[in-house]
């Protein structure tokens, strides 16, 4: 006749058989071990963060509460007194509302001429690989090369475009002399250069939407402009928050073409933030100071991240 044991007298002969050390959970030590070997993969990134970004970021911060100079040895603590100069000096607010205006008539035109280059082509235009390296190629070029090009095409006598207003019996135009159009020219160029990169996110953006909803909105009669009005772009919503977003703190950060170009001339009219903070700096050798104006840029720019991120969210 077979017997057959209770379950809780097998379970304990079953705990009872099994050794100590055959336990399949990891222990205490191989989870240590696992954590030190990935600090010993993450410490060389650590090392180089540290030494090239955290320190530099705290020591300008301690800069800023000091009266630290190119010209001077010795430096002496001053508070908040750089701070304080900052918000009461005009030059600091000119200079902040040329990067805002900037910022403004730039990041527009970024944005719409980059989706609009993306549904060029993704429409399925004749010669795709042509129009992706003529949209995409100047943004490759180092900044150097394409103020060149674009200050011969501003050259008021010889220029391109002066001789093509000539054509039209139109007079020339101070293309960078003149404060009223000069950070107009100046826009022209960035949007010529840097729109490449947002037409790339849209490109990659449409190239993933399903087509089932376009489809499905084609059979019910809805013409193109329609489907892209209500199928096409509400898809790509978040793809314009990201390409919005990056291409406003770019924008804030503007510097080589302006320096290269007009120096912040006409009259200042053209200067930026951080071609202040450099003029300051390095020509001035106000180091303190320009340090002092830098991090109330900084926070700025923080602050407007964070409106953003808190804008898109609330779409989604």
């Amino acid at each position: 006749m077979t017997t057959t044991a209770p379950h809780g007298a097998q379970v304990r002969a079953d705990a009872a058989a099994t050794p100590a050390g055959d336990s399949r959970r990891p222990g205490r030590w191989a989870i240590r071990t696992t954590a030190g070997n990935g600090l010993v993969f993450v410490l060389p990134f650590l090392v180089l963060f540290a030494l090239f970004m955290v320190w530099p970021i705290a020591q300008g911060l301690w800069m800023s509460f000091t009266d630290s100079s190119l010209a001077l040895r010795d430096t002496t603590f001053v508070g908040f007194d750089n701070y304080a100069e900052a918000f009461g000096d005009p030059d600091v607010w000119s200079s902040l509302g040329n990067t805002v205006f900037f910022t403004v008539i730039s990041s527009v035109p970024l944005v719409l001429v980059a989706l609009a280059m993306a549904l060029l082509v993704h429409s399925g235009l004749a010669g795709q690989w042509a129009w992706r390296l003529a949209f995409f190629a100047p943004y490759l070029l180092p900044v150097t090369v394409v103020t060149l090009v674009w200050a011969w095409l501003y050259q008021p006598d010889i220029g391109l475009a002066n001789q093509f207003l000539d054509a039209f019996g139109a007079g020339p135009v101070g293309w960078l002399s003149d404060e009223a159009v000069a950070m107009w020219s100046i826009t022209a160029l960035t949007v010529w250069w840097t729109v490449g990169f947002n037409f790339l996110l849209y490109l990659a953006a449409l190239q993933s939407l399903p087509t089932t909803y376009d489809e499905a909105a084609a059979l019910d009669g809805a013409g193109a402009w329609r489907r892209l009005w209500s199928v096409t772009l509400p898809q790509l919503r978040r793809t314009t928050a990201l390409v919005a977003m990056l291409q406003i703190l770019a924008s804030l950060k503007v510097f080589d073409q302006i320096y290269i170009l007009t120096k912040g001339g006409p009259g200042g009219s053209t200067r930026p933030v951080l071609e202040y903070v450099y003029d300051v700096g390095f020509t001035g050798y106000r180091l303190g100071y320009a340090s002092a104006v830098s991090y109330l840029f900084f926070a700025l720019i923080v602050v407007v991240s964070l409106v953003q991120l808190r804008l898109f969210r609330r779409e989604d």
